[in-house]
Parts: C-alpha cells; structure tokens; sequence
C-alpha cells in the first residue's frame, strides 16, 4: 500500500487563509472583527477614515452603498442581513415605517447617532450668482429667489432624483417649505397644490446618486449654472480643480433641511463593536480628521470648525412627520428627467361690463403673474418657461383666442396686451365658452398626454346666451376621460352667480375661487398655487 501523501504547502496556505477570514468575519478568534453596512453612496468618501478605524479598532466596516432612499427601502422590508445601516438622514426610513403602521423608529435598528451633518445648499456659478445677487441687493438668496430665476430661465439647475436620493428629496422638502409660506413641517394641504412647476422648469440636469449628479456637472460645463446638493459636496467639488471657476455656496435664507449622517445598529449581536466604532467616530481627533477629509460639519463642540464651514447653518428646516406628505410631494414632482409640458387654458369673459377698471383689474392680475408681483409667494406661482397659455375672450359665444409658448418675457407682454385689447361683447355664454375649452383641452391631452392641462374660467356675470348647463354636461360626459379628467377653476367676480359657478366646479372636478374676498389678482395666484 502506498504511502499517504501531505497536501501540498499551497493548498495549506489557502486553507488557512480561508478560516482566517470565516473567524475574522465572525469576530471570533481575536482578528479582525467585520461589521457589514449599507450605506448612502455619497459614504464612499469616508474610506480613507474607515482604513484608519479598522487599524485602531480591529473593527472594519464592509460598506454597501446604496442611494438613500433606495437602501431605506431595502431596511423597511427587514429581508437582508446587515449589521449596520449609515444613511445620510433616516428621516426618509422613519416616515416610510410610519407608513406602514410602524412606530416610526427604524426597527429592527436599536440605537442610532449622528456621527456627522451637512444642509442641502445651493452653488451657482459666478455669472448668474453676479445676477441674482443683482435683483435682491443687500440680502441673501432663498429658496424663492432660486425658484423664480428658474421660471424664468435665468437658473438651469442639476438635482439628484428625489425619488432615489436624499440630497434630492432634501432639496425638494426645502423648495416646498419655502413655498407653503408657514414656516412649519409640511402638510398635506400644503403639497397638494402646484407651486412647483416653475422651480421644476429650471431642471436641466438629474442622476440617480448624488456622486453621480456631480460628475455629470463637471463633465459637461456650460449645460448647467447651478447644482443643488450637500454643502460638504460643492466644496469638495469646488477644491477638486475640475470646474473652470468654483461655485458661490449659498444657503437659503429660508431654511434648509440637514442631513445628520446616523449609524444605525440593526443587530444587537453587534453592539459591543457598534459601540467601539460610535466611540472613535465621535472622539474630537477623529471628528476633525472627517471634517478634514469630507467637509462635513462635525457633531462635537468641542471641534472648531473649518474655515470652509464658517458660515452658519442658519434655519434647519422641518421634515415632514406626515408620509402622505412625502408619497404626494413626489408625486406632484414626478420624474424629473422628463420635464413639463403644462398648459393653462384661460376663458376670460368679455361682456360689456368688464370694460373699464375690470378689465384693468384682470390685466393687472396677468402682470403679477408674470413677475410683477416680486413677493415670495408670488415667486413660486409665476408663468414659467415652457409653459404653454391659452387665453379665450368670450361673450355670448367665443369671441377670439391667444395661444404662446413662454420663452421669454416678450411673450408674456404680448399676452398682457392681448388681454386688454377691448373687443368686448353685450351677452355671457359661460357654458358656451366652457365647452370650447374642452374642446381645446381634449386636443391638448390627444396631442400630448403626458401635458398636464387646466381651465380657469373668469366672469363677471350670469349665463345668458347658447349653452345651458344639462347641454353642457351632456356633451361633457361624452369626451374622453382624458379630458373629463381636466379641471375647471371658476373665479367669482363682479355680478356672477356664485351657485352657478360651484356647478361647473363640482362637474369638472375643480374649485371655485371667489375673487371678491381678495383681489382678481389673489384669486390667480390662488388657483395657480393649488391645481
């Protein structure tokens, strides 16, 4: 029989390099203990530090990088087998869980801390920061500055996609808070109208991760004039030499939503290394050495801050507590790398008795919403570009229409003298003039569907030419639902019938606006601030 031979040396080392790494990962045997975490992608910047924890600790962290809001997902699920999470925020994980009946805290998660923070601002580059600075001398740039300049064309920003991103749902939170003009966590009434769509106009650059928006920013100079992200990523973009001149950092003077940076122990096996690793991250030399190394701000007091970082937060805004809110806002968003197609179609009563200060009053109701009116609600419910309006002068039948694309404010002058251009009529067909919109919607939607379409109906009297309301309805439930699915916004005003106009907003799904409790003027920004 022949001698059993030994295994080869090779095969030795292999073995023993196998159950070196099994012990390792187990933290049995005193080697290296291996904790695995999912985490924000824009973590990845933190691994020159993690390599310095792992040697002074003997835990190392496996990062898993995931978008925020993708990997919170993942955790609401509770079907993976991380020890840890580190997320930019967890608020997004929180109001996702609430959602689903939970406590609101992200089980089975059962101890988290802030290890680091850094607020959603803004970076422009040097001509259009020259620019806006210009149209509000002498104090800071909000969230409703940042809004109206994309309306009009001037801001052609780069977000990440709010869906999948913090740094995206963050800014979106801000932008909205701004909008509602309450100073509180957002509610649902508060995001169920359209104040968006001039600041979504602006859009001309999105991505999935928020490393992957800044990339594609500097890649492709001259496309954008503004990034909207973490304050810790524009400076490190700003000193990275990749961009022909580095972008002016602004911090809303509205609020900005803060990201906390929590490490979240969702095994409580790991506790002890959860523990040793809390410790070190938050030891002031190690909080300088992250500040050093991501710009973030530091959690500690007892660490001087940057000179980068100099600047205050100033107001941290709110987070929704609501997840309707969230599930609506996203919504009402929608996908930000297909864009807007919105048209707004105006029947616009011209009966002998809107001649004079009426008239007046409805053009000086068309300036404000072309940037006359420079308040900060104004600011988020003003025409935008892209913006297709139709405007419908009736009296006892259609009289003549005006229909303009925004593309600059040429053409909105041009729709402020269309307006006041007289061509009046001695009767009122509101019904008449009702179905006629349809018709101009239903083409609008079989042209486009994607186009979000709305009427707004304004009149100063009673119907009493061509249509009545049962002719009206009848060929109404006829359309396609497509356009039955488009809304009509009745303004009261002058002598009109009230009763008649909760009607036509009951058959069509819209809301009457009684332009008497305020102005004309108030009743259009009302109606445009809640479509």
């Amino acid at each position: 029989m022949s001698a059993r031979r030994s295994p080869p040396l090779a095969l030795c080392l292999v073995l023993v390099a196998v159950f070196a790494s099994l012990t390792a990962c187990s933290g049995d045997g005193g080697g290296t203990t291996t904790l695995h975490v999912l985490a924000s992608d824009e973590l990845a910047d933190m691994e020159p530090v993690l390599t310095r924890l792992r040697e002074d600790t003997g835990v190392r962290l496996a990062m898993h990088y995931r978008p925020t809001n993708d990997a919170s997902d993942t955790l609401v699920t509770g079907r993976h087998s991380y020890d840890l999470a580190w997320l930019s925020s967890d608020r997004y994980l929180r109001l996702r869980l609430k959602g689903r009946g939970g406590a609101g805290s992200p089980p089975p998660a059962v101890q988290s801390t802030s290890i680091m923070r850094s607020p959603v601002v803004v970076g422009l580059t040097p001509d259009v920061a020259r620019r806006l600075h210009a149209g509000v001398p002498g104090r800071r740039l909000s969230w409703a500055d940042i809004a109206d300049a994309a309306a009009t064309g001037t801001v052609r920003f780069g977000m990440a996609d709010p869906r999948h991103t913090n740094s995206g749902l963050a800014a979106l939170v801000g932008v909205a808070t701004a909008a509602s003009g309450t100073g509180g966590a957002l509610r649902p009434q508060d995001v169920g109208c359209d104040r968006l769509r001039g600041f979504r106009s602006g859009q001309a650059l999105t991505a999935g991760t928020s490393s992957a928006l800044l990339d594609d920013f500097a890649a492709h100079p001259g496309r954008t004039n503004a990034l909207i992200t973490y304050e810790s990523a524009l400076l490190r973009l700003n000193a990275s030499g990749r961009l022909a001149q580095p972008l002016e950092i602004v911090h809303p003077a509205d609020g900005m939503v803060l990201s906390d940076y929590p490490l979240l122990l969702l095994d409580t096996a790991r506790r002890a290394a959860y523990d040793k690793v809390v410790g070190w991250l938050t030891a002031a030399g190690h909080q300088r050495e992250i500040m050093r190394e991501t710009l973030r701000r530091p959690v500690s007091t007892a660490v001087r801050r940057d000179d980068r970082l100099a600047s205050p937060v100033g107001n941290a805004l709110y987070f929704p507590d609501d997840p309707a809110v969230l599930d609506r806002l996203l919504a009402d968003y929608g996908d930000p790398g297909a864009g807007t197609a919105d048209q707004v179609i105006f029947l616009l009563d011209f009966s002998g008795s809107m001649r004079g200060a009426r008239t007046d009053a409805l053009r000086a109701a068309f300036a404000s919403l072309s940037g006359a009116d420079t308040s900060s609600t104004a600011k988020f419910v003003r025409f935008h570009l892209g913006e297709r309006l139709t405007v419908v002068r009736f009296g006892g039948r259609p009289l003549d229409e005006r229909t303009v694309t925004v593309r600059g404010p040429r053409d909105l002058e041009a729709l402020e003298e269309y307006v006041a251009g007289g061509g009046y009529d001695g009767s009122t067909a509101i019904w008449s003039a009702l179905d006629h919109g349809y018709r101009r919607a239903q083409q609008a939607v079989r042209d486009d569907p994607a186009r979000t379409v709305s009427i707004v109906l304004m009149t100063d009297g009673e119907n009493n030419a061509g249509l009545g309301p049962a002719a009206f309805a009848e060929r109404y439930r006829a359309r396609p639902a497509a356009a039955r699915a488009v809304p009509t916004y009745p303004v009261r005003f002058g002598g009109a019938d009230a009763a008649e106009l909760r009607q036509v907003a009951s058959l069509t799904g819209g809301r009457m606006v009684d332009g008497h409790a305020t102005s004309l003027s108030a009743a259009f920004k009302e109606i445009r601030g809640c479509h």
